[in-house]
């Protein structure tokens, strides 16, 4: 079969991950006689060099036309300006809301021989197997007005969080069909406390609810969330919350698996499919650029590499050679290789370009 797969590498370590998991993808397709066509375009602070933009619209027409897209990493100091009008972050929003990618799943799952990476105690985050559905085209990061302006009293800005019922609605949907796969609890993170549009989100949680009879439903807020997140992760199932919440709680979430460079995700337009039906999407590994170790050769290419076993998963319905992936990441890490970021006390690591050969390996043998 032939595929078409639009690749950003973007800002910092993107293209060396991307680069790693391409040669994965690669290795996929010679195995199980699929093509994979690439095409590359740029994004973030790269694009802003290059083009004035940070998504340009013909890289934006590549998305689109491709079956799937896989994304490095955006963003790192040269473009940390907070004054900028312009910034690497505004390409990868605005991808996401063209695209229609409304629903991110981030599964974070603590892998037995790497629980003593954590510094969480391994008796806390055994058996951790959570996957969180973050909310991603709506909120804080796109409601308007947002805007900065100065007065006699000085500077003053204002973001607004805003959200429909469709938007709510078609998210929780998502939460619920993931629990009814797994293990039927579903988890709607809000603050009904303080905000409104949280009261309308847990009021149309509730109406939902009964359409998913076998799925337990609890309702709980942010804050506490994020404590027991650390203190009694394995409480979690599926995750399901909006916007600012989900970014906050997934990256105190790659805690629990030792590294950010561990965790994979799925931006999609939907309901993840099954039985073989396809679906467009954006994969990313959910660390940032990390320009402290840019062209080290020490970046951890798993989380992209896990992304890539997503992508195969839900954009291009084959089920077996994302499972082909993820065993092979299972083996090698058993098999005691590491990467620096992984590593614990005593123990060697390994490079990019190794840990990928090692997986590559995996996969053909």
């Amino acid at each position: 079969m032939h595929f078409s797969i639009t690749v950003l590498p973007g800002d910092g370590i993107g293209p060396e991950v991307t680069t790693q998991t391409i040669r994965i993808l690669e290795a996929i397709g010679s195995q199980f006689n699929h093509k994979f066509n690439f095409s590359s375009g740029d994004i973030g602070g790269c694009s802003i060099d290059r083009h004035g933009t940070p998504l340009t619209q013909a890289t934006l027409d590549m998305c689109k036309n491709s079956d799937a897209v896989l994304l490095g990493a955006v963003g790192g100091p040269k473009w940390d300006d907070p004054t900028a009008t312009i910034r690497p972050e505004d390409g990868l929003l605005s991808i996401r809301k063209e695209m229609g990618v409304f629903a991110n799943l981030r599964p974070v799952k603590v892998h037995p021989v790497l629980a003593g990476s954590s510094p969480i105690k391994e008796e806390i985050i055994n058996k951790v197997d959570i996957i969180i559905v973050r909310e991603l085209t709506g909120g804080l990061y796109f409601g308007e007005p947002k805007r900065r302006w100065e007065n006699s009293r000085g500077r003053r800005a204002v973001d607004t969080l805003r959200y429909s019922e469709q938007e709510i609605e078609r998210i929780l949907r998502v939460g619920f069909e993931l629990a009814k796969r797994r293990r039927m609890h579903l988890t709607s993170i809000d603050k009904a406390n303080v905000l409104v549009s949280s009261q309308l989100w847990r009021e149309i949680a509730m109406e939902i609810a009964p359409e998913y009879p076998d799925v337990s439903l609890e309702h709980m807020l942010v804050d506490t969330a994020a404590m027991v997140l650390i203190r009694n992760p394995s409480h979690f199932d599926v995750m399901v919350t909006e916007n600012t919440f989900g970014d906050i709680l997934t990256d105190e979430a790659s805690v629990l698996a030792g590294s950010m460079g561990m965790l994979p995700s799925a931006s999609l337009s939907g309901i993840p499919k099954r039985h073989g039906k396809r679906s467009r999407g954006l994969y990313e590994p959910i660390h940032g650029s990390a320009p402290d170790i840019v062209n080290k050769g020490i970046a951890n290419p798993i989380a992209s590499i896990l992304s890539a076993a997503m992508l195969l998963r839900y954009s291009l319905a084959l089920e077996e050679e994302a499972k082909t992936i993820e065993k092979a990441v299972d083996a090698v890490l058993d098999n005691g290789h590491r990467t620096a970021d992984i590593v614990t006390l005593g123990q060697s690591y390994v490079g990019t370009d190794k840990m990928a050969d090692l997986i590559i390996q995996k996969i053909i043998n």
